[in-house]
């Protein structure tokens, strides 16, 4: 497991991650870049969590584009990354299932929202 802060105070966007982590393509309206990895490999699920009392976000580009709205501060912690290694014995299924109790009981129950992506490049996790 690896855990970071995105942080605007270190040239981060929470953007950028998300249009990374998802394999997508997302304009960041706060400074109007545009984050293409739409030929990104191995991205094989996405998914977005809200808490019951959060707003509706459709998609993660109004998501992500919503918190550099509001984080006005040039050194904001935008987001926070969990990366870990998934065990290669279950299924993608069995996988996003855990993923998804994980979430749900350690970020999303606690009013967090959670935007996860499973790679899977064929490395075994290596």
């Amino acid at each position: 497991m690896n855990i970071n802060i995105i942080s605007r105070g270190k040239g981060k966007s929470a953007v950028a991650a998300a249009a990374y982590r998802a394999g997508e393509v997302i304009k960041n309206e706060y400074d109007g870049e545009v984050h293409d990895y739409s030929k990104k490999k191995g991205v094989v699920h996405t998914q977005l969590f809200l808490p019951v009392d959060a707003p509706d976000f459709y998609d993660r580009a109004e998501l992500w584009n919503s918190v550099e709205k509001i984080e006005k501060a040039k050194n904001a912690q935008l987001a926070r990354e969990v990366r870990v290694a998934l065990p290669n014995e279950l299924s993608l299924e069995q996988n996003i299932n855990l993923v998804h109790e994980y979430v749900r009981d350690n970020f999303v129950c606690h009013g967090m929202v959670v935007d996860f992506s499973i790679h899977d490049k064929g490395d075994s996790n290596g």
